[in-house]
């Protein structure tokens, strides 16, 4: 990936263009992480929305220990949503070029986790599998946070219901008939939502089919590509901040 790319996608200067591009490399992420993941500990981990359900459904059913799995599995989510905006605001506060890009780091270092605890938990499922339930929690609520606080909560990547309703909304508003003589009356659909919004949806899908296809036929292996990438987008303004801090101290 070119250095400046890497700088346009991740840096601490954001533009409406890199920001949706950005969106959709997250959403690709998060689309396989959430797919192989469920064929890992079969359960999804992207949305709470469907854990608080599944809280309510055990709560009434008497089920105790899966309301308490499904507790864990949403402060475990909540933790890694602070634990960006921890990341972030310390980084801000010192107009580091790594802004952003230091909670990404720490996402390719949590799937590359995500891996090597999966490559055991055949061996130590007791163990290893509401650890790892709760590592792709924490993922979740980590990469959602941060491209919320990039774009300032206009784009989401980890769950799609959001996604998919406004680009209903949009899409209604596309297929509209103004028959009002008024120009000022008419209904116009904002095609650049609606370019970010299928981008999204089409990138969670590919990524989804991604990670499903990669863990049926490579196992944990598939997410190595993964933390590679994020790897690869962050290392960048990292570095940026490391050659400012060394030009500094000359």
């Amino acid at each position: 990936m070119p250095v400046n790319y890497a700088r346009f996608l991740i840096g601490r200067r954001r533009t409406v263009a890199g920001n949706r591009q950005l969106g959709w490399v997250l959403a690709f992420v998060a689309g396989a992480i959430n797919a192989g993941g469920f064929l890992a500990v079969q359960q999804y981990t992207s949305h709470v929305t469907g854990i608080v359900s599944a809280l309510a459904d055990n709560v009434a059913l008497g089920q105790t220990a899966l309301v308490v799995d499904a507790i864990v599995a949403i402060v475990a989510f909540l933790a890694g949503a602070m634990c960006c905006a921890l990341m972030v605001n310390f980084a801000r506060n010192r107009r580091m070029s790594s802004e952003y890009a230091l909670p990404l780091l720490f996402e390719a270092v949590l799937i590359l986790c995500f891996g090597l605890l999966g490559s055991r938990l055949y061996e130590y499922e007791a163990l290893l599998l509401p650890f790892t339930v709760i590592l792709l929690c924490f993922m979740m609520g980590l990469q959602n946070a941060i491209v919320t606080k990039l774009s300032n909560a206009v784009i989401r990547t980890t769950h799609m219901t959001g996604i998919v309703t406004d680009l209903g909304i949009e899409m209604g508003k596309l297929l509209y008939w103004n028959r009002q003589p008024d120009p000022s009356l008419h209904i116009r659909a904002d095609r650049e939502r609606l370019l970010v919004l299928s981008g999204l949806l089409a990138s969670f899908l590919s990524g989804a089919l991604s990670g499903a296809f990669g863990f049926k036929h490579l196992g944990y292996l598939f997410t190595l590509p993964m933390a590679l990438l994020l790897a690869i987008m962050a290392l960048v303004p990292a570095f940026d901040d490391l050659r400012s801090k060394h030009d500094s101290k000359l």
